[in-house]
Order: structure tokens, then sequence, then C-alpha cells
């Protein structure tokens, strides 16, 4: 009862997935960085994506791995299933018992698919969203799920959403392989309320800054002072200079406002984090003119 994309653009591998049923993003979708993604859905068999997961790993392409882990279930008339490799080959499955409308499209790198749906432009339209989207895999995922949401999605409504984005020690600080993990489990708008989520995750915890929406610490020194001294973290006399006391406030407030991973050992500020410092201070009422 959902409809989902799982993709790959050769280093990052993910899923997107919409219902009309609770917390969808702890049932459909698995991935591992490396390997691959599956979406089980339609009467999901979680299993099966923890086996095609195993095959894929051991080497064996979609196809495979797919038909073996089907002919393991006895019930895979009522089983929908989306796999797709790290290198690229996608396949998908929709059992003669998955209630209509229920389909699948097959592309380069990526397969959509979904059940009781609105009609086949569901599909259609994340497919076409997936292709003609630029940016990152997280990127062509939200767009082909918006896409799918707008199209009708799901016929009987609306209720929870996920994405998963695993890339090799593409997480946080480094340490994992999970890119983004986010989940909408109950809520009327999923997919828009999935999308202001990442918005958030985006902001504080991933990498990926326009590289010339910077601004040279130099350059706002005393405004900068002036707020931490506001919110606590500077105890100094606001004089314009960025020196060591400043910098170390800097992190501190960074810190707190988990935006460790965007700290920079130079002379600039993402312009995102600055413009962050700037409004939170403005609805402290610690800046009005500026």
């Amino acid at each position: 009862m959902t409809f989902s994309i799982v993709a790959t653009d050769g280093i990052d591998v993910g899923i997107a997935v919409a219902s009309k049923f609770i917390a969808v993003g702890a049932i459909v979708p698995q991935a591992q960085a490396k390997v691959g993604a599956v979406a089980s859905q339609c009467y999901a068999n979680p299993r099966l994506g923890s086996l095609i997961l195993k095959l894929l790993e051991s080497g064996l392409n979609t196809n495979d791995a797919l038909s073996k882990a089907l002919n393991e279930d006895s019930d895979k008339e009522e089983r929908q299933v989306g796999v797709v490799s790290i290198r690229g080959d996608a396949i998908a499955y929709t059992g003669s018992k998955c209630s209509e409308y229920a389909g699948h499209i097959v592309g380069s790198g990526y397969a959509v698919q979904g059940n009781i749906l609105t009609g086949p432009d569901v599909l259609e339209r994340m497919a076409r969203a997936f292709e003609t989207k630029r940016g990152e895999l997280v990127d062509k995922l939200l767009d082909a799920l918006s896409a799918g949401d707008a199209a009708g999605g799901d016929r009987r409504g609306r209720q929870s959403a996920a994405i998963l984005v695993l890339r090799p020690s593409g997480g946080y600080l480094g340490l994992t392989d999970t890119y983004v993990d986010l989940r909408v489990d109950d809520h009327p708008d999923p997919v828009a309320e999935l999308r202001r989520l990442f918005s958030i995750w985006e902001l504080t915890l991933l990498n990926r800054e326009d590289p010339n929406d910077v601004i040279l610490k130099s350059s706002v020194a005393s405004t900068v002072q002036r707020i931490l001294k506001g919110l606590g973290f500077y105890n100094g006399d606001v004089h314009g200079n960025w020196d060591e006391a400043t910098e170390e406030a800097f992190k501190a407030w960074a810190g707190l406002e988990n935006f460790e991973n965007k700290i920079r050992n130079d002379d600039k500020i993402w312009g995102s984090v600055y413009r962050y410092l700037i409004n939170e201070a403005r609805r402290r009422g610690l800046l009005i003119n500026d």
C-alpha cells in the first residue's frame, strides 16, 4: 500500500517511500552502503530485503538476487519489491495479487514501484522527475517522491513517508554511512513534512554548501561578538577583531546548535550558518536594525 523509489548514482544508494500506512519507513526501506537498496512493500516481507542485500554483497546481480529471494517466499504473489545495486543495475517485481493500481518502472540506476495507486501516472511522473532532476541522489529521490505524491500517490490517502540515503563514511562526522535518514510516521501531508525536515538536516548536518557562500570572519567580527555576548557565549569586549576568544565562543555556540559539521578552520564562516546566527539573534531581540 505504498509508492517508492530505489536508486543509486554509483556512490550513494537510497530509497524514498510514502504510504497511507503508519511509519512506512520502519518497514519498507533497507540499504547497505557499497551494496545496494531494496524496497519491500505490499504485505511487505522485510526478510526479502535483508536476503537480497546479502546476495548482492556476495556478488549476485539484481535479477538473480531477487529471483532467489522470491523463490524462498511462498507468498511472493502478494509482494512488491524494488532493487538496485551499487553498480546501477535495477529490477522490480509486482506480484499478481497486489491491489490495483499496481506496477513498476525500471530505468538506469533506479526502479519505482507502487500499489493501491490512483493510477500509472504516479509512477510515470516519479520516473520522469528522477531522470530530469539535477543534484545529488537525495535531491532526485525527494523530487521523485514529491512528483508521485502530486500525481495522487496512494489512493487511500496520506500518512507517512521516509528517505534513507547511504554514502561510505558520509554520515555524522564521517563516522557512519548514513548520509540522510528521515521519517515522518504520521502526518496529514507527510511528503511535504519530509522535505521540511530535510531542509533542517541539510542546514545542520550536510557538508554541501555553495563554495561561494562564505563570509570573512573579519568583516562580521563586531556583529558576531555582540550576538554571542548577548547569548552568553562571549565575555570579552566588542572590539571587532576575530581573536581566539571570539573563535572559541563561536565554536561553542555552533556546537550547541548542532553545527559541528559546519565549523571551518580558516578565516571564513559558511553563509548558511551566519544567517542562522543572525536570525536567531533577531528572534531573541539581540538585533533590530542590523
